[in-house]
């Protein structure tokens, strides 16, 4: 299990993505404010990864608060809970991950609950979504294993896998509950420019687990998929609207357009915090604009002319008319998506796969 996140005694462990895969190093954060850096700056990237993030950033908050009385800790919660919420607005498991902690302890809080048995309860959540989440991900690899081919290529976008999780991934776990169910399947990883995940992140992964994986330019998909060399399409998502439109890292749309050409089946994978019903499309998801120096600069190397425009979304919408199944923990969401998303919501959450 690759440590994407790990509560500590002396604080939040996160791996440091930004420099796989050459560099195995991590990244101790020691207040709330440390923990919405490392988020801000994608040291811990993917949006059930950033939740769970988020819900330990509110943890660690309250826990190390040195408020004597419930309404100087209440403000102090409220405080938390902006700054948090300013690191990355489209992922939606952010704001899932944060309302956990504030409405447990605004819960506690309305009972007069003595503040140590406070920070002891949202430790001991924050912790156990942790755990939830890797159960999650197990879960949709069950769900959606058989959805992959018995045998060939499949592409994904972007990184969807251990490192965007807890642990195991959302698309790449569904890839990797196929292969332990004895699918011969091997992956085609886009890079994913500007930020190289399908390059860095993906591949790094993969390449641990044995999985044979080939990295391709942003621009390949189209020529592959016209010879026959995929089968499939997998990707993960930030954000899903109630009928079914699906915010993923930029390109995203476009590769769903070409296998939607080419007749390939695309998949979504998604834990269903992602699912956000109370946006009713796509076209109300808020983008993130991400630095420049993401497009201008490779390495610390200057790539463009001083001064060129430049534009640098992190994400982009698919239309649910693109998307073939997504992929929950809950079961596998088929159009029309905003009757299967409403029905599945009233489904009692069923038992995870044990961690």
């Amino acid at each position: 299990m690759i440590p994407t996140l790990e509560w500590l005694p002396t604080g939040v462990n996160f791996l440091d993505q930004t420099k796989l895969p050459l560099e195995e190093t991590y990244v101790l954060a020691t207040d709330y404010k440390q923990v919405a850096t490392v988020i801000r700056d994608m040291i811990v990237r993917g949006a059930p990864a950033i939740g769970v993030s988020a819900a330990m950033g509110m943890a660690i908050g309250i826990e190390r608060s040195t408020a004597t009385s419930l309404d100087e800790l209440t403000k102090e919660v409220a405080e938390i809970d902006a700054h948090l919420a300013a690191t990355r607005p489209t992922a939606v498991n952010l704001f899932w991950g944060i309302a956990e902690i504030r409405n447990l302890y605004n819960d506690l809080a309305a009972k007069n609950t003595p503040i140590p048995e406070i920070k002891s309860a949202v430790v001991d959540r924050a912790r156990q979504m942790y755990d939830e989440d890797i159960a999650a991900c197990k879960q949709m690899g069950a769900n959606g294993a058989s959805l992959l081919p018995k045998q060939g290529t499949v592409l994904t976008h972007c990184n969807a896998g251990a490192l965007a999780t807890c642990g195991y991934g959302s698309a790449l776990g569904v890839i990797r509950a196929a292969i332990e169910r004895g699918h011969k399947i091997d992956v085609f990883a886009d890079e994913t420019r500007p930020f190289l995940q399908g390059a860095r992140l993906t591949a790094w992964e993969l390449m641990k687990d044995g999985i044979p994986t080939t990295v391709l330019c942003d621009n390949m998909a189209a020529s592959l998929m016209y010879q026959g060399k995929i089968q499939a399409v997998i990707v993960g998502a930030d954000r899903i609207a109630a009928n079914g439109d699906v915010a993923n890292k930029i390109g995203t749309y476009g590769v769903a357009i070409l296998a939607k050409e080419h007749g390939i089946p695309f998949y979504v994978a998604a834990p269903w915090s992602t699912i956000d019903i109370e946006t009713a499309h796509g076209g109300l998801i808020p983008i993130e604009q991400r630095s420049a120096l993401e497009v201008t600069h490779s390495n610390g190397k200057q790539m463009t002319p001083d001064g060129v425009g430049i534009e640098n979304p992190a994400f982009d919408v698919t239309p649910a008319k693109y998307v073939t199944a997504i992929i929950t923990e809950r079961g596998v969401l088929t159009a029309p998506y905003n009757q299967s998303i409403e029905a599945l919501a009233e489904v009692t959450q069923p038992a995870l796969v044990e961690v």
